[in-house]
């Protein structure tokens, strides 16, 4: 048999196994990414722990629904309203409001109000 002439048959038997090998490499490679882009930002989770643990009774603090209570704004809109960074002061204060309804909240420490903010912020998207 001539050179370059091989069989189709013949000529794929040792292309077949490095093509399904790339393959697979290149699958492992997006999975592996699109994993590592999906880990959440560990202060975003404890800022969405806080916001289930003491705002969710009254406030939506997820990227959908109605808050429980209707005065009470979602946060997912807050944003919209003013820069949530703007925040960071009253609650660093302690909140306290007029209306009863909202608990009073003595001062928080610098690491729940970043990772409050930060868990707001990562609503805004």
């Amino acid at each position: 048999m001539r050179p370059g002439l091989m069989p189709p048959g013949l000529r794929c038997r040792g292309l077949l196994p490095a093509i399904r090998l790339a393959s697979v490499i290149a699958g492992a490679l997006v999975i592996a990414t699109v994993a590592r882009s999906e880990d959440p930002d560990p202060a975003v989770a404890r800022g969405q722990t806080f916001a289930a643990q003491n705002c969710g009774r009254c406030h939506a603090i997820g990227p959908a629904g109605e808050s429980p209570l209707a005065k009470a704004p979602p946060f997912r809109t807050l944003h919209q309203r003013y820069p949530v960074e703007n925040l960071t002061e009253a609650l660093a204060e302690g909140i306290r409001t007029g209306h009863p309804e909202m608990p009073q909240f003595d001062e928080l420490d610098t690491e729940q109000i970043d990772d409050l903010i930060a868990y707001l912020k990562s609503l805004e998207k």
